[in-house]
């Protein structure tokens, strides 16, 4: 079988796949489809291996799609439908600990990072002294000099 004929085929075999429905499609309906469009006989050896192989191919695409398409689906509902906000009406981004969470805040119209502990008082949860707050500024430094941070933990944790 020749390079012009593969790319046939399978243009041919995947433009019947993209247009059935998969539920009724078979390896043997799309090849025999393929076969009176294209006017070839699809029914060697050869030709049904290349086939499944195509069929193959286009099925996994679908299902790493459809898997991509609803983890996509999910991160977007985490991030729309799952906003917890603190008692002062501050977005918490995580909870590091029982009394530790990362918070974004609004500061004099200027918008904070903050790491911070909490206590309770009648019944609310409050933001302690305890803790830093970041401008977008500090925050973006911060962020860019993980990797050396990192690195120096490493470090630490290898010496005990």
């Amino acid at each position: 079988m020749d390079e012009e004929s593969k790319v046939k085929i399978e243009e041919t075999v995947r433009e019947i796949l993209n247009e059935s429905d998969m539920t009724e499609m078979t390896e043997f309906k799309v090849r025999n489809l393929a076969s009176e469009r294209l006017g070839i006989d699809l029914s060697d050896k050869s030709h049904k291996a290349f086939v499944r192989g195509i069929v193959k191919s286009f099925l996994e695409e679908v299902e790493s799609k459809q898997q991509q398409d609803k983890d996509e689906e999910e991160e977007d509902r985490a991030k729309e439908g799952n906003k917890e906000l603190d008692d002062d009406g501050d977005l918490i981004i995580c909870r590091l600990s029982d009394k530790r969470r990362v918070t974004i805040q609004e500061f004099r119209g200027k918008s904070l990072v903050s790491i911070r502990e909490y206590y309770k008082k009648d019944g609310k949860e409050l933001p302690s002294s305890k803790g830093i707050s970041l401008t977008d500024e500090q925050w973006s430094t911060f962020k860019k000099n993980i990797p050396a941070i990192e690195d120096v933990v490493k470090k630490m944790e290898s010496r005990i």
